[in-house]
């Protein structure tokens, strides 16, 4: 074990500060990215979405909404349910003209 004096001190301390720095980094990176949030009841799916219980369950018997079932119990993903919300994302003018640009000058 190193012995510290008090001239060494600031230095250690500093040493101290960049190993608890990458001790946290490497902590967040190895956590897993889902919440405890992620999934979503009925009720909060509906809010989520701005749509009734009735229309997200008619949505899910339909097999529009990607959910999950438990026992009697529905569960819809957060990321899921942006991803659906994203699908219908309709380009504007702009978009569909650097599309078409992009298209004819890899042509």
């Amino acid at each position: 074990m190193m012995t510290v004096t008090f001239d060494s001190l600031p230095q250690v301390v500093q040493e101290l500060n960049a190993k608890i720095d990458n001790i946290m980094l490497l902590l967040q990176l190895a956590k897993p990215d889902v919440k405890q949030s992620d999934l979503l009841t009925i009720q909060e799916a509906a809010s989520f979405l701005n749509l009734s219980k009735h229309t997200l369950y008619n949505k899910a018997n339909k097999n529009e909404l990607p959910y999950m079932k438990k026992g009697k119990r529905l569960y819809f993903s957060r990321a899921e349910l942006m991803a659906y919300i994203k699908s219908g994302k309709i380009s504007s003018i702009q978009e569909i003209q650097e599309q078409s640009s992009n298209y004819l000058s890899n042509k």
